[in-house]
């Protein structure tokens, strides 16, 4: 009993003593000129907000997204497939990503992945 005390009491004492450090070592400036900032993202506030926007930006994120979501619901595939008929999931999953390459190959085909116009 006296030993797990004394090792609880050890691990917090080195806790307190690495988040202290942590707090002293990661301590800002008090005058960082851009946390007053509206905009900490590389904008200048000082100019229009109506700058115009590049839909390749845009695009790009889309494309991103749609193969992010495919992959969270392709992922439990693997567990479930021995639960399961591996006939229709795998007919499912293999129709799913039949579905996003002809979206890219379509997008490619349209000129939307060319960044070098």
């Amino acid at each position: 009993m006296q030993s797990i005390t004394l090792m609880a009491t050890l691990l917090m004492m080195i806790t307190v003593l690495v988040m202290t450090l942590a707090s002293i070592l990661s301590k800002k400036t008090l005058i960082d000129r851009e946390k007053p900032s509206p905009f900490e993202c590389g904008f200048d506030p000082k100019s229009s907000s109506r700058l115009p926007f590049s839909l390749r930006f845009f695009l790009i994120t889309i494309i991103f997204l749609i193969f992010d979501v495919e992959i969270a619901l392709i992922l439990p595939v693997i567990i479930i497939v021995q639960m399961s008929n591996i006939m229709i999931w795998s007919s499912t999953a293999i129709l799913f990503i039949i579905i996003l390459v002809i979206g890219l190959y379509h997008e490619w085909n349209q000129g939307m992945l060319n960044w070098s116009n």
